[in-house]
């Protein structure tokens, strides 16, 4: 494999050549060009460049990334035999895939020519200093982007008035649609720049300046958004000197309360399907995180990224038929998977200890069937939910004793016992036995909601005196309920 040798021809004007690359351009027998398209090809032709472009590619194929991947093919099969020489706008560093391809898969020499970047250019033009730190971002994978309101962001390869319009919809997300850019096309060159400062929604307005040379500069400032590190900043202030004291007088013990039931009214959200609820309660839930992060921040303990970090390794762990060379069929297998990289990590080796495992704080329904399905998984478990129901009359019958006797320890016991059993016949019927007594004690407030209606109607409400009446009321709330469901 003979040399290949990269060369920056600066973002315009002569003015922005090195030396170097003056004279390799213009005393080399040929040069190729990954287009000509370029101010200062013009220039280098007179002084001598004999070239040849790759500019017909760009109408050989669909996409960018396509024309990237035959020219640097190209030039690696010529490398084969002959040096070559390859020149490119700007930088060979700086938004030149050809480059990183090449640079990738070669398996020669290589020498670098520098040369001055459209950014030099432009932050020339600005009179920007980038010292403070700005975003540089390709317009043409805008929706891959994070956009941070409070940074200055420049986008380039701003092509064409399409390239712009589907920008401008992308900020317009994230800033004001009165929030000024500025679209700056051939910066450095004389003759062609232009610097047209424009109100965000107004950006694509003008044709004329979108080409090649076109990129746009977006100042930080006030966002539509607001995100995580808003929410953090937040917290900590209510948590300073100068914050909230309820909340700088919480602990993660304090709060637990309030996590587990922000979590059921996540769960009641999603169950009146109220989108506007929901987005309300999972706030809530991602204020308890945050809240919990920041008191072991201050500790020193933990922090937020190391929660983020944390459950994006389980994540990918976790998931080796999406992030790695595990195959799987269907869901079932997915979670086979799950449960035996979850019990490896944990070092489970025990079925008693897988039981264990399960969270002690869940509501007792969820962790009887969570708890169940541990030894069902071994095969200790009734054939199905009939066989387990009959288990069910030898339960009641010790518990109707246990009541005669009176023992309170025993009747405690052998309610537990009942609903042990209970749990595992809707297990094994697949009803979720936390949701089936939800919905039951729903229908009772609603029947009961029918008996003091109709009661209302009779001008009396509900009493001890009127346990008869409300009795027979009650029978009829069964019929209106199910004239309900119909």
């Amino acid at each position: 494999m003979k040399e290949i040798t990269l060369v920056g021809m600066g973002p315009g004007g002569s003015s922005y050549l090195t030396m170097e690359a003056y004279e390799l351009l213009t005393q080399s027998a040929h040069v190729f060009l990954r287009t000509d398209r370029h101010p200062v090809v013009s220039f280098l032709v007179a002084q001598g460049m004999n070239y040849t472009s790759f500019d017909s590619y760009y109408e050989q194929y669909a996409s960018f990334d396509e024309v990237y991947e035959a020219i640097s093919e190209e030039l690696l099969k010529i490398a084969e035999t002959q040096p070559v020489i390859y020149a490119v706008p700007g930088n060979p560093f700086v938004a030149e895939k050809s480059v990183s391809l090449i640079l990738e898969r070669t398996k020669g020499p290589v020498k670098v020519v520098h040369g001055a970047s459209f950014i030099d250019a432009i932050v020339t033009t600005l009179r920007y200093d980038p010292v403070a730190g700005f975003v540089i971002a390709d317009a043409l994978n805008v929706e891959n982007e994070r956009f941070m309101a409070e940074k200055d962001h420049l986008f380039i390869q701003v092509y064409d008035q399409m390239t712009a319009s589907a920008l401008k919809l992308q900020l317009m997300e994230v800033w004001p649609d009165d929030h000024e850019v500025t679209v700056v096309k051939g910066a450095g060159i004389p003759g062609v720049e232009q610097v047209v400062k424009v109100t965000l929604s107004e950006m694509d307005h003008d044709v004329d300046l979108f080409n090649h040379l076109t990129s746009v500069f977006v100042p930080g400032g006030k966002g539509l958004l607001h995100d995580i590190h808003e929410l953090v900043s937040i917290m900590r202030t209510l948590r300073s000197e100068e914050g909230c004291p309820w909340d700088r007088e919480q602990t993660h013990q304090s709060l637990t309360p309030y996590l587990i039931e922000e979590a059921y009214e996540v769960k009641d959200a999603v169950d009146r399907g109220d989108d506007e609820s929901l987005v309300d309660e999972l706030g809530d839930v991602l204020l308890q995180v945050v809240f919990h992060a920041t008191i072991a921040d201050e500790d020193g303990y933990f922090s937020l990224s190391d929660i983020v970090k944390a459950v994006c390794e389980k994540m990918i762990r976790r998931h080796p038929h999406v992030f790695g060379d595990v195959s799987v069929n269907n869901s079932d297998e997915v979670l086979v998977n799950w449960q035996a990289i979850k019990d490896n990590e944990k070092e489970n080796k025990s079925v008693t200890e897988r039981m264990t495992s399960v969270t002690k704080g869940l509501p007792g329904l969820i962790r009887a069937q969570k708890v169940q399905k541990k030894v069902a998984d071994v095969g200790f478990d009734w054939r199905d939910a009939s066989h387990a129901f009959d288990k069910i009359e030898e339960e009641v019958s010790e518990l109707r004793e246990a009541l005669n006797r009176g023992d309170r320890a025993h009747i405690e016991e052998e309610l537990g016992d009942l609903l042990l059993i209970l749990s595992n016949v809707a297990r094994l019927a697949g009803i979720d036995a936390e949701q089936a007594l939800f919905d039951g004690i729903e229908k009772f407030i609603n029947r009961f909601a029918f008996v003091e209606s109709e009661l209302e109607k009779e001008g009396k409400k509900p009493d001890r005196e009127l346990v008869e009446r409300m009795e027979v009321l009650w029978i009829e709330s069964k019929k209106w309920d199910k004239t309900q469901k119909k």
